[in-house]
Formats: structure tokens, sequence, C-alpha cells
């Protein structure tokens, strides 16, 4: 049994049927969920250490990070009965469109220290690390996470496979 059919056989019935219809984005959220980690990770630990006065700098290589996992996991598991494309073609897309999601990402988390001078001196060290996170890794996260997902639906993972291939990669 694949790991979200085990998962959805454990939700309680009225959720299961909505959870079942909408598996694609369900899948794309724990896609995002797995890399949300893996881009705070990596964010925090260059912000606290080598790249201490680049905190933007640190952020951008934290989703870069985040993006190669998010691409593999993605074409691997959420939209893999989608495509058609060659490799290269479709990875081209979802860079192009990731490299725009990291534009937004990063712009909410500039406005945050630089428009509103969310930063030490101007505010407490607590201060500045819950507005960069609120403003880098909340609202920036969940403004590129809605633009992604139209955009891999719309442009880089497109159309179905045909129904046999689908069926064997269900899960």
């Amino acid at each position: 049994m694949a790991m979200v059919d085990n998962v959805l056989s454990r939700v309680p019935e009225p959720m299961r049927g909505a959870l079942i219809k909408h598996r694609e984005l369900l899948k794309f959220a724990i896609v995002g969920a797995t890399t949300f980690v893996i881009d705070n990770g990596v964010w925090y630990l260059l912000k606290l250490t080598v790249l201490e006065d680049k905190p933007t700098t640190a952020k951008a290589m934290g989703i870069i990070v985040a993006m190669i996992c998010n691409y593999v996991l993605n074409r691997e598991w959420s939209f893999r009965t989608r495509g058609g494309r060659e490799r290269s073609h479709e990875a081209a897309l979802f860079f192009i469109f990731s490299g725009l999601a990291l534009l937004i990402n990063l712009a909410t988390f500039a406005f945050s220290r630089y428009v509103l001078d969310l930063r030490v001196p101007d505010v407490s060290r607590l201060t500045q690390e819950l507005a960069d996170f609120g403003f880098g890794s909340v609202i920036g996260m969940l403004l590129a996470t809605a633009f992604r997902y139209w955009a891999f639906k719309k442009w880089v993972f497109p159309d179905e496979l045909d129904g046999h291939r689908a069926e064997e990669v269900r899960g």
C-alpha cells in the first residue's frame, strides 16, 4: 500500500473523500512541509553562523537548497502522473517558476527587514527573529507556494499521462 493510501485509510470518512479527491494537492503540501524544514534549517544555520551579516543571502541559499529537493520530490511523487515534456525542458520551467517564487519569498523578508526596519538595533533580537520568520518563512512561503502550485500544474507538469501509466504510479 502506498504511503498516501496508508495515511488516507486512517482518516475518518467525511474528510477522506475530500483528501482523495485532492490527492495531488495533499502530496504537494507534504513536499512543501518537508522543504519548509530544509529551507529554514539551512537559513538559520547560515544566518546564525557564517552569513550573520547577510540574512537575505542566507535565506536565498536556504530556498535554493529546498528548491532542488522540491523538484526531485514533486517530479517523482506529487506530480509523477503528469508530464510528457522532456526532463530538461520540464526542469528549466520548474527552476524558472521557482526562481520567481524565490523573489516573492525574498520580497516579503526584505520588506520586513529594510522597509519596516524590523532589525537590530531598531528592535530587539527577539522581535527581529520573529519578524524574519513571520515575513520570510510564513507569509513569503505561503505566497510563493500558492504561485508555485498554480505554475507547476499549469506549465511545468501540465497534463496527465495516459491512463495506464497513471494507474501504475498511483500512490
